[in-house]
């Protein structure tokens, strides 16, 4: 008693502004560290003290004390009652059978981390990073590169078609079944060679790496896998690894697109003549590609079951079944004509169509599992297939418009000299070396079994807007260039493509406002879906404990918020040292940002947040870019921190964290908390004057912009594992065998250009110059000729393609140019 009696004296002589500021620094700690609720309820005990309160608000204090830290008087006398008030608001969301099967398909995996407010980079950084194994490596080196040398990107798009030579390779060689188990005779890739062989692909031909992605992604083959019978998969999957069985998955409908759960598609269960049970199915379905081409449809449809015949009553819902081709009432052999782009993109309908209730994937037990199935394969596939197309793309890219940039000249200079230049190409750069590192990432978590359906919608939605941004980069570098359509025009047919992709496996307006907020406010989120689910049930247990734990995770991310933004993030730790602890220590300071904005979103609408996509799109573009900034991470330091890799890591990092930034500005600037909101638009102020990430700087992008324009391992490394023809009369091998006659001819440009400055040399277009520089000699005759060479080349790969009237009316390919010589060979002649 005399200690208390000595301790309340000292805290009584404290000035009221210094025990106001211990207060909220005290707070601020607890806070900070996420400390027990008795810690708090014993804070507040010494505030009291300090303040010398009399004994009642003692008395009151601990009548609080006990309720809220015993923990069934607290669920009896507090959370009940909060229970009945929400139910009484309807705050829950209404979540449709359709929603709660997509919320609950897939894993959570990293992005639970990010949305936690306090990620476990030790964890992160631990994640697979994965290498191809010898068995991958040696088919993309081998069969992916003799399928794309037998292809040409423009012949597919003038002949809408491939060769034969190539569908009858693809069958052979197994291409159709990357990811079928070896006991069925498919190759049993891993989902990081899947992705890599149809980014190599992609950098040859989109349509050639979509034919082949399709069967490979969300099919019958990847459904029968994970759901089929075992007779299913012993009689489908040996023929469609062979290619014997050429598949298609028909879902979306004229009225039902990103809402499949709106699909028309019916089938009735009924007794045969035979007593066997059939399913009679109707369906209209479009953009199915490979349909016209097909011998066996994956079809989803509502199935109904009048009679109760199957015993799982009369409205079962979505169902997936095999229909083959040939079944009649099946209608086939029309096609799309999707902006031009060749690929088999059409229309399937059936009228009538008689199957057995087997066809249904996964027998019986299969009856109106279909969304269950469909949600949990797109929860993988979105993560492959088109991130995978995307990159090929953009590696493409910065290896063209890196060669590009050093042979064009306007104004006498290389117009990768020019800073207007260097602006696109830092982001065709950086983004490369970002997406790169986010696909390794997440087919390393595919592989290691994590199914992240948000995560993967991240990887779809991303890749495809960054490739758009990319090729629209790529086409105002080339100019003229990239808008003459023929086989030396290397971005024309991606760039009209480009569009498609952003549709296919949900659009991307949807899923970036609905999938990855929406879904992931919900999955990710350590405590909603249980409070959800709770309230649900009525299960006052289970809604107290995470209700309160939920509180506790407010105040812990607040507090870590607010002192990560005052010492901008240094009092994060990082499990590692050298560029990436800057960049960790930013990330740290993000998620505790999101992670309490998110909450404050969640209490401020309520179930009303999914139709407030504006905002929701803005959290999600905050979590995208967490994702990235992990994946980017994770690259760097998985690569042994390599330094001429670092300026692509830093210009991508800071990238990232200037698109939080503008994310946050306009949560800040738009978000509506009642009574409070003005308290936003002053953080908002704030957070401009403290911002978490600016723009790249103008020398960081020009030091990106110049290294994609120099051979070397580094130049290999950025697009490595793309197709690269060797020949010099093809499109991307000319610009290569140009770029390499340069760069060894660049001691004599270096030799004439010094002359010059002297004035031995007139200023004049170099090749006026190489002569006389020769008998000057100021160079050699060897020089001369390398540098007539390298002209000659420039004026070569500067051209662009010209048809005569026949060729152009009847879109016939014109004849390659040049001599078939690779550089090697052109080198070695001379």
């Amino acid at each position: 008693m005399e200690y208390l009696n000595e301790l309340s004296g000292f805290l009584m002589e404290v000035p009221v502004w210094a025990s106001v500021i211990s207060a909220i620094v005290l707070m601020l700690i607890l806070g900070f560290t996420g400390a027990p609720l008795i810690l708090w309820a014993l804070a507040g005990y010494a505030g009291l003290l300090g303040l010398d309160a009399p004994m009642w608000s003692y008395i009151i204090y601990s009548v609080f004390v006990v309720v809220f830290n015993i923990t069934p008087i607290r669920r009896m006398l507090v959370s009940a009652p909060i229970m009945k008030l929400l139910d009484a608001l309807k705050f829950l969301p209404k979540i449709s059978e359709t929603e709660q099967t997509a919320i609950d398909a897939g894993t959570v995996w990293v992005d639970g981390e990010l949305f936690s407010g306090k990620p476990d980079f030790k964890k992160i950084l631990s994640e697979p990073y994965p290498e191809l194994t010898g068995e991958e490596k040696d088919f993309l080196d081998n069969q992916v590169e003799a399928l794309c040398k037998m292809t040409s990107d423009w012949e597919i798009f003038v002949n809408k078609d491939f060769p034969e030579e190539a569908w009858n390779y693809m069958r052979k060689e197994g291409f159709f079944g990357l990811i079928i188990p070896k006991k069925y005779g498919g190759k049993e890739f891993s989902a990081t060679a899947h992705s890599t062989i149809i980014a190599k692909l992609a950098s040859r031909s989109g349509p050639l790496a979509t034919t082949v992605m399709v069967p490979n992604s969300l099919g019958p083959a990847e459904l029968l896998l994970h759901y089929g019978t075992e007779e299913q998969k012993d009689y489908y999957l040996p023929r469609l690894a062979v290619g014997e069985e050429m598949p298609c998955f028909a879902l979306t409908e004229p009225n039902a697109g990103s809402d499949a759960g709106g699909m028309e598609a019916n089938g009735q269960v009924f007794k045969g003549d035979d007593d066997k049970l059939y399913i009679k199915l109707n369906w209209n379905k479009r953009y199915i590609t490979l349909a016209a081409i097909s011998t066996v449809i994956g079809l989803a449809f509502k199935l109904d079951d009048p009679e109760n015949l199957l015993g799982k009553g009369e409205h079962l819902g979505i169902t997936c079944a095999l229909i083959p081709s040939e079944t009649e009432g099946v209608e086939l052999g029309k096609r799309h004509d999707p902006l031009g782009v060749p690929f088999y993109n059409c229309p399937v309908r059936g009228r009538d169509v008689v199957i057995p209730v087997d066809a249904i994937i996964g027998g019986r037990e299969g009856a109106g599992n279909g969304w269950r199935m469909l949600m949990e394969s797109l929860a993988v596939g979105r993560g492959i297939s088109l991130p995978a197309q995307g990159l090929g793309g953009a590696k493409l890219a910065t290896r063209v418009v890196g060669a590009y940039a050093r042979i064009r000249k306007q104004f006498g200079l290389n117009i990768g000299k020019f800073e207007g230049i260097e602006e696109p190409m830092a982001r065709i750069g950086g983004y490369t070396y970002m997406m790169e590192a986010a696909r390794r990432f997440t087919t390393g978590g595919l592989d290691k079994g994590a199914k992240p359906a948000v995560v993967t919608a991240i990887a779809k939605y991303n890749f495809t807007e960054l490739t758009r941004e990319i090729i629209n980069d790529a086409m105002d570098v080339v100019g003229g260039s990239g808008i003459s359509r023929g086989p030396r025009n290397v971005f024309a047919n991606g760039y009209i493509s480009l569009p498609i992709a952003i549709t296919v496996e949900g659009a991307n307006i949807l899923t970036r406002t609905l999938m990855i907020f929406g879904q992931g406010a919900i999955r990710c989120h350590p405590f909603a879906l249980n409070e959800i689910n709770a309230l649900t049930k009525g299960d006052s247990k289970a809604f107290d404990k995470n209700f309160w734990a939920h509180i506790g995770h407010v105040i812990k991310n607040k507090s870590r918020a607010f002192v990560l933004t005052l010492t901008r993030g240094y009092l994060a730790g990082s499990p590692v040292g050298g560029p990436s602890a800057k960049y960790i220590r930013k990330l740290s300071w993000a998620s505790a940002s999101f992670a309490f904005y998110a909450d404050l979103a969640l209490g401020s609408y309520g179930g009303a947040l999914k139709m407030k996509e504006k905002i929701a799109g803005r959290y999600a573009d905050i979590l995208s870019h967490m994702y990235l900034a992990a994946s980017t991470i994770r690259r760097f330091e998985a690569e042994g921190r390599l330094k001429e890799d670092e300026i692509f890591f830093k210009w991508s990092m800071d990238y990232i964290f200037y698109q939080i930034q503008q994310s946050f500005d306009g949560i800040l600037r738009e978000i509506k908390v009642p009574g409070i909101s003005w308290v936003f638009r002053l953080a908002g102020v704030w957070s401009r004057l403290n911002p978490i990430g600016t723009y790249p700087s103008d020398k960081l992008g020009h030091k990106v912009a110049q290294a994609m324009q120099y051979i070397g391992e580094q130049r290999d490394r950025i697009t490595e594992n793309i197709f690269i023809p060797e020949e010099a009369d093809e499109a991307v091998g000319r610009y290569e065998h140009t770029l390499k006659l340069i760069t060894a001819a660049t001691p004599a440009y270096k030799k004439v250009y010094a002359a010059m400055k002297k004035r031995e040399l007139p200023k004049a277009p170099v090749t006026e110059l190489i002569a006389i520089a020769r008998d000057k000699g100021i160079i050699s005759e060897d020089e001369a000729n390398m540098m007539k060479m390298a002209e000659d080349a420039r004026t070569d790969a500067v051209q662009v393609d010209e048809f005569t009237l026949d060729e152009y009316l009847h879109q016939t390919p014109n004849a390659p140019l040049g001599k078939g010589l690779t550089t090697d060979e052109v080198l070695e002649t001379t």
